[in-house]
């Protein structure tokens, strides 16, 4: 089966917004063996919207719409559908209660004739009821094909994908089984990592596919494969994977698809051997700390942070020796280490992880060139650090240096 996804949105495509929907979706269609033809973003336009819609319909089965669904003057999507399908817009009272419902409850106010034209759907369209917001999802089909309208707002979408159309979907075709398996690797570049796995790659079996993902110090090896026989494929997969680990066993580090990104992989273990973590960050600004908090469960290995980004607030809020600073400076093996000792102090923690270094483009309160970094990994029985330079490229520098971080915390953390 092939969908293509349809994101309306002048938003989108002034760059305003990022379009996360379009990577939600296509996770959850991959799931069930719907492959992704194709990913479309069009303007607010009903032109636009019609041609991307007959297009669609050419050479897809399932054609889902997100976005254009408000009160407001500029969402077109139900009136466009409606015309597209040769429909009429009809009130329909489920829709109006919970439009409704939500007013009285959350939103409070006047509930504005806009407000309650929301309740208006196509005539053909079966109606995906929203909790979570004031506009529906809409089903329709046409020919044996699918067609499905959500609204924008992520956290509506989702919902309504996960609980409402992925099942319906499910329920209508006989999807083949879809495996994508990826493996984390540390330590090694796309080169390098491809030359050292060269042999078994060129003896893949046609039906599993590879693909490299890079990204700033890190890789990810990802097999896909596709088939009927759901077990079968698995096997064929794990039969990949159980060859190609001994060539990288020292930089395997876990599954992206069971574990997670590395972050996940950290907090789980430390979790699970009941451990904690701080960090001090000086270049990353507060980078590295973000990538464990903005994941729920934080509060169960994650003690604290602090981002001591000038040499003021390294001496007087993490308390780092003056003497240090002038003797070797603030971007050295002796600042970043005593950072993080003294975060493990500050924060009574079981590991602590810190950074310090010159992103660039000018060099600041040191001399060190524009893309060291020096990152500190503390223990209680010890600390050390290492060097690096990422570049000239500031934002290069900060993600490859916050790579590099998770990357010594992991092996830190995996010695135990």
């Amino acid at each position: 089966m092939l969908a293509e996804i349809i994101t309306i949105g002048d938003e989108l495509l002034i760059g305003q917004v990022i379009d996360t929907n379009s990577a939600f979706i296509a996770k959850q269609l991959n799931k069930i063996g719907v492959s992704v033809y194709q990913i479309t973003s069009v303007q607010d336009d009903q032109s636009h919207i019609l041609k991307a819609l007959k297009e669609a319909e050419t050479h897809v089965d399932i054609v889902i719409l997100t976005g254009g669904l408000g009160p407001t003057k500029d969402d077109i999507t139900k009136k466009t559908i409606a015309e597209y399908f040769n429909d009429t817009l009809i009130k329909n009272e489920s829709v109006l209660k919970n439009i409704e419902y939500i007013w009285r409850n959350y939103v409070g106010g006047s509930l504005l004739q806009v407000n309650k034209d929301q309740a208006l759907v196509p005539s053909k369209a079966k109606v995906l009821m929203n909790k979570l917001g004031t506009a529906p999802g809409m089903w329709i089909e046409k020919g044996g094909k699918v067609f499905v309208s959500l609204p924008g707002v992520p956290y509506e979408m989702n919902a309504l994908i996960e609980y409402q159309v992925v099942p319906k979907l499910k329920d209508k075709y006989n999807c083949p089984f879809i495996l994508h398996k990826t493996m984390l690797v540390y330590g090694l570049g796309e080169s390098a990592l491809a030359d050292r796995i060269a042999s078994w790659e060129d003896a893949l079996p046609e039906h599993i596919k590879l693909a490299y993902l890079p990204n700033l110090g890190q890789m990810r090896l990802r097999l896909s494969a596709k088939g009927d026989d759901e077990q079968q494929v698995k096997e064929d997969v794990q039969k990949e994977i159980d060859k190609v680990l001994p060539l990288i066993k020292d930089e395997f580090f876990g599954f992206e698809d069971e574990e997670g990104s590395v972050e996940i992989i950290i907090s789980k273990h430390l979790t699970r051997i009941g451990k904690t973590l701080s960090i001090a960050e000086s270049c990353t600004g507060g980078t590295v700390a973000e990538r464990f908090t903005v994941n729920s469960g934080a509060s169960a290995y994650f003690n604290g942070g602090v981002v001591t980004y000038s040499t003021a607030s390294k001496i007087n809020v993490l308390g780092v020796c003056k003497e240090d600073i002038e003797a070797h400076s603030v971007v050295s093996s002796q600042v970043v280490e005593s950072m993080a000792q003294n975060a493990l102090r500050l924060f009574q923690s079981d590991y602590a992880v810190a950074t310090t270094g010159n992103a660039g483009p000018t060099k600041g309160d040191s001399d060190a060139e524009v893309g060291t970094v020096f990152i500190g990994i503390a223990t209680k029985t010890g600390v050390y650090s290492e060097k690096f330079n990422f570049g000239n490229h500031r934002v290069k520098v900060i993600n490859k240096a916050v790579n590099k971080a998770l990357e010594m915390l992991l092996k830190e953390i995996f010695k135990n």
